[in-house]
């Protein structure tokens, strides 16, 4: 075990009270635009944009530094449709299972998104990011060590990965099918410490893309946040 270092902190920006405020402001403004949609435009987005963006999600904190995620970014349209086949069917099941019982609740809650077994989406966006969770691992690939806090480091890679596709000016959607372990066959991701996390839409809306006005709901200042 290296022996604990620490290098000086350079490149902290300390901006004035007021332009902080007008930072935060424009970066809210910025979120509010960020919308999940289920129409995509088959329109080329450039690999060096989903490359970036990539590597700003791997700046997110993690258990120990381990950074226990891995990212597999398709843009075969091969690997898409087998992706689409897939989750497809599985919603198909799921659907059924729900339907044939008194899960009534869960197919409730997904009326107002407008979500439905058809994925189209998956195979027309240009791309489609698979976000994996590795239970061992370090700070070097090569390691076994346990890793910690995977499921809340990765939802924090996640979150950068969104927010950074947004900023550059895409638009996504985010997919868990259930199972998902079909990921990792068609990812050759086929490990033993690694989990599919979920998957990520990404590409230009379409010209008829809509937002469900459910989804612009959002709760108050007041209903998520408490100040003592």
């Amino acid at each position: 075990m290296q022996p604990h270092q620490n290098t000086p902190l350079t490149d902290f920006i300390e901006y004035p009270a007021a332009q902080m405020l007008t930072r935060a402001q424009e970066f809210l403004d910025t979120a509010k635009r960020r919308h999940s949609i289920r129409s995509f435009s088959d329109r080329a987005v450039d690999k060096r944009i989903i490359e970036t963006c990539i590597q700003a999600a791997g700046t997110a904190p993690s258990g120990a530094n381990h950074q226990p995620w891995h990212f597999v970014a398709i843009n075969s349209e091969a690997v898409k449709k087998q992706i689409r086949e897939q989750a497809e069917q599985l919603e198909q099941l799921e659907r059924s299972f729900y339907e044939g019982r008194a899960g009534q609740q869960w197919l409730d809650a997904l009326k107002p998104l407008g979500t439905d077994a058809q994925k189209p989406y998956l195979q027309h966006a240009p791309w489609l990011i698979a976000v994996f969770s590795q239970k061992k691992g370090g700070l070097h690939t090569d390691e076994q060590q346990p890793n910690y806090y995977v499921h809340e480091s990765v939802g924090l890679a996640t979150g950068f990965l969104i927010q950074g596709l947004h900023r550059a000016g895409l638009a996504t959607l985010t997919h868990t099918p259930k199972p998902m372990s079909f990921l990792s066959e068609i990812c050759g991701r086929n490990k033993d410490n690694e989990r599919p996390y979920m998957l990520i839409v990404v590409g230009y809306p379409s010209d008829d893309a809509t937002v469900p006005n459910h989804a612009l709901q959002k709760k108050s200042l007041t209903e998520i946040a408490t100040f003592l």
